[in-house]
């Protein structure tokens, strides 16, 4: 049985793609699940670089990887893991007060602590009862924890995606410990934005519009530097503040609007993420950032079905997401967005035959887990959004999302840089090696099929 301390999946709980799975893959991800929860640190090195195996290893679980894919994915990133940290004597106990609490958030030493506070947490309460309280009941340790999952590119709430859709307690305190040792440099940011909205009356525009206007702004579009060291702190919000808050602020979700926002969320994370990986005469590249903004799209799936969790929560939490994906394209140099890109897009496998036949090219890739998980959230947005496909958002349909899943495939596999980081700047794409291949205008036709 699953519990706080232990990592226990069943052949029949595979996540949101309900692939069918085996007892042996299944044993086999448990083990490599445990092994990770007791051996390694969050970060990998000195740097804030995280550990993806969890990621790494559910994610490949849940597409139908066998035994032997979960042991090979795991004995390529386990060898550059950082060993778990000692817990600190008191410490834990400490951590039940939040005046002595918040002096330890932030600090990467004290991650082994929060953990096991957090295991304790769950064995008293239970994960979702848990969960609430650190991070919807509205108190100012609640609030703490949840600007502090969307620190770090999303990490901790990517950690926590896996322990909600997998109902695993032990991988829900990984994700709340996760966030506690994380920065909160993007309080400011998401405290404003919220209070501002407050006070627009017009309805909200469709996200991808609100993108067009960050590209249109050019102190916005401009604002991150190659440069900076971190460009949302040092370039978007250091040179473009007004700018950022006069755009953001203009997301507000109504109660009732929640599945559909949802789906259009996810469908302009996969929309902006995809598109921003061409660039004239080079290999399609994912950007690094907005790809991680693609795949911790799950969770607001998982969320939407936990009905314990009140419906102003999750509002709340897909308004902070909406906002992020506009800041992280500003901090992304805009790359520009032309559905003709995906369209007329030629895959290596011209045939382009169903997006799972190509699941076998992922399960042999040496990876560190991004590129499974790319390829599993694009899979699932297209079974979030294809109710909505008379929307006038909806940019992506029918066979555009098979193209898209190929796309994922083929970026990966095409040598040179595995990601570029900044997809708007020309500089970005230098070490990316010229397009083999020209796009096919034969396929133009699709584009008849496509409302721009």
């Amino acid at each position: 049985m699953a519990t706080a301390h232990t990592i226990q999946i069943t052949p029949d709980n595979t996540g949101l793609w309900q692939v069918h799975q085996d007892e042996s893959a299944a044993k086999k991800a448990s083990e490599l699940l445990q092994e990770d929860l007791e051996k390694h640190h969050v970060y990998f090195n000195h740097d804030g670089f995280h550990n993806h195996i969890s990621h790494h290893i559910l994610s490949l679980y849940g597409t139908g990887a066998s035994a032997e894919y979960l042991k090979r994915g795991y004995a390529e990133n386990a060898s550059y893991q950082r060993p778990t940290l000692k817990t600190h004597e008191k410490v834990i106990d400490e951590l039940k007060d939040w005046e002595t609490a918040k002096k330890r958030v932030g600090k990467e030493q004290y991650y082994p602590d929060f953990l096991a506070y957090f295991q304790s947490e769950i064995e008293r309460l239970g994960w979702e009862k848990a969960l609430y309280e650190h991070m919807f009941k509205g108190d100012e340790r609640s609030e703490d924890m949840l600007i502090r999952m969307f620190a770090g590119f999303l990490h901790p709430l990517i950690q926590l995606m896996y322990g909600v859709e997998w109902k695993q307690p032990a991988m829900v305190a990984m994700g709340l410990a996760q966030a506690a040792v994380h920065q909160d440099n993007l309080r400011n940011l998401l405290l404003t934005a919220e209070k501002a909205s407050e006070s627009v009356s017009s309805p909200m525009p469709s996200i991808a519009s609100l993108l067009e206007e960050v590209r249109s702004n050019e102190k916005l579009a401009t604002s991150a530097q190659m440069k900076d060291g971190n460009k949302i702190r040092d370039g978007v919000l250091a040179r473009a503040w007004d700018e950022t808050i006069a755009i953001t602020s203009r997301v507000k979700v109504k109660p009732e609007e929640l599945d559909e926002k949802t789906a259009e969320m996810y469908h302009t994370a996969v929309y902006e993420g995809s598109l921003a990986a061409f660039h004239p005469g080079k290999e399609p590249k994912f950007d690094f950032f907005l790809m991680h903004h693609i795949n911790v799209c799950p969770i607001f799936i998982a969320i939407n079905s936990q009905d314990w969790i009140p419906v102003e929560s999750k509002v709340r939490l897909l308004e902070w997401k909406i906002r992020m994906d506009l800041v992280q394209y500003a901090a992304r140099a805009c790359p520009p967005l032309s559905i003709n890109n995906i369209a007329t897009y030629v895959p290596k496998d011209k045939k382009l035959g169903p997006a799972n036949e190509q699941l076998s090219r992922l399960f042999v890739l040496e990876d560190d887990g991004h590129a499974i998980k790319l390829f599993r959230a694009v899979g699932l947005g297209q079974r979030v959004c294809e109710k909505y496909e008379d929307r006038d958002w909806a940019q992506i349909k029918g066979d555009l999302w098979n193209r898209l899943s190929h796309l994922v495939v083929d970026s990966v596999e095409s040598g040179g840089p595995r990601w570029v980081r900044g997809a708007g700047d020309p500089s970005a794409w230098k070490d990316v090696p010229d397009r083999a291949e020209a796009v096919d205008d034969g396929v133009s036709d699709k584009l008849q099929q496509v409302h721009l």
